[in-house]
C-alpha cells in the first residue's frame, strides 16, 4: 500500500486524504457494478450474523495487539459510513476524520480501536474512523484491544455476507450429525440446503438402524457409525468407479443415495446400483 503524499502542509493534506479515499470508494464501487459482483461484496460483515452462523461458545479479553488492518473485516455496530475497506460511503464523516488524520499526520497519539477477535478474523467494537485514517495513510498495522471470541466452527472461508449461510448450516448440520475430527473435516458441500438434506439423510439412515438392531442409539453413535459403515464405503467405491467428478465427496455421496433409491428402491448397495448409475450418467 502507498503511503499518504506529504506536502507540508498537514491540514491540507488531511483534506486530501479524505477526497482520495472517498475518490476510491465510489471507483470500487463503480467497478463492483461493472464486473457484476454480489451485493455484499463491498459491505462490511456484521459482527452479531458471523457469530450467530459459527455458534458462540466464550470470550477472553487478551489485552493489546498489533494486528494488520487486512484482517479487519466487519463491524459491532452495522456502520454505514464505510465500506469493507473502510472507506468513507459519504462526506458525513469528514469533520471527525479530517481531524483525526490531522492528528496522525501531526506525530499525535491515536488510541488504540477496540475490536472482537474470531479466528483470524477482527470486527471493529470503536475506532471505525482510525482504522479508515490508517487505511488512507498507507499503513498496514494497527494497535487495538483484543477480545478474543471462540465459535463451535472455525470461520476460515468467510468472505462475504452471503457466506454466512453456508457455515449457519454447516453449524446446525453439525448439531444433528454430531462428527469429530477427520469425519467433521469430510463432509464439506457448497449449496447450504445440502446440509439441511444430508442431516435428514443422515437421520433416516440412523432410524433404519435403530429398527434393525431393536435399540436407541444417540445422535453421536449414528453419526460415527453412518461416517464408518455406509459413507466411506460408498464414497471408495465412486472414486473406484470413477463417479466423483467435479463435485465434493459429500455431494457425490448425495447424488448416488439419491440415485439409487429412485431407481433401485433399495437402501442396498451393490453392482446392480453402480451399472445403474452408470448408464444413468451415459
Amino acid at each position: 500500500m502507498n503511503a499518504a503524499r506529504d506536502t507540508g502542509f498537514p491540514r491540507a493534506d488531511a483534506e486530501h486524504d479524505f477526497l482520495r479515499a472517498r475518490r476510491r470508494q465510489v471507483l470500487s464501487r463503480l467497478a463492483n457494478w461493472l464486473r457484476r459482483e454480489p451485493d455484499d461484496v463491498n459491505i462490511m460483515l456484521p459482527f452479531d450474523e458471523v457469530v450467530d452462523a459459527l455458534g458462540y461458545v466464550s470470550e477472553r479479553r487478551i489485552g493489546l495487539r498489533v494486528i494488520p488492518l487486512s484482517s479487519i473485516v466487519g463491524s459491532v455496530d452495522r456502520s454505514r459510513d464505510f465500506d469493507r475497506r473502510f472507506r468513507p460511503t459519504s462526506g458525513r464523516v469528514r469533520e471527525r476524520w479530517e481531524r483525526l488524520a490531522l492528528a496522525a499526520r501531526r506525530g499525535e497519539h491515536i488510541p488504540p480501536i477496540e475490536v472482537y477477535r474470531v479466528g483470524d478474523l477482527h470486527f471493529v467494537i470503536d475506532g471505525h474512523h482510525r482504522v479508515s485514517v490508517a487505511y488512507a495513510l498507507g499503513l498496514e498495522t494497527i494497535e487495538a484491544a483484543v477480545t478474543e471470541v471462540q465459535t463451535k466452527l472455525n470461520p476460515k472461508g468467510i468472505r462475504y455476507r452471503g457466506d454466512l449461510i453456508v457455515k449457519d448450516y454447516r453449524r446446525l448440520f453439525l448439531s444433528r450429525v454430531p462428527l469429530s475430527g477427520e469425519a467433521r473435516a469430510a463432509i464439506v458441500v457448497s449449496d447450504p440446503w445440502d446440509y439441511a438434506h444430508l442431516g435428514e439423510h443422515v437421520e433416516a439412515w440412523g432410524f433404519r438402524l435403530m429398527q434393525s438392531e431393536g435399540e436407541f442409539l444417540d445422535r453421536a453413535t449414528i453419526a460415527r457409525r453412518w461416517y464408518t459403515e455406509e459413507y466411506q464405503p460408498v464414497v471408495e467405491m465412486l472414486r473406484q468407479a470413477e463417479l466423483i467428478g467435479d463435485r465434493t465427496e459429500a455431494e457425490a455421496y448425495m447424488w448416488v443415495a439419491g440415485e439409487r433409491y429412485r431407481l433401485i428402491r433399495q437402501h442396498r448397495w451393490d453392482d446392480e446400483v453402480i451399472e445403474a448409475l452408470r448408464a444413468r450418467r451415459r
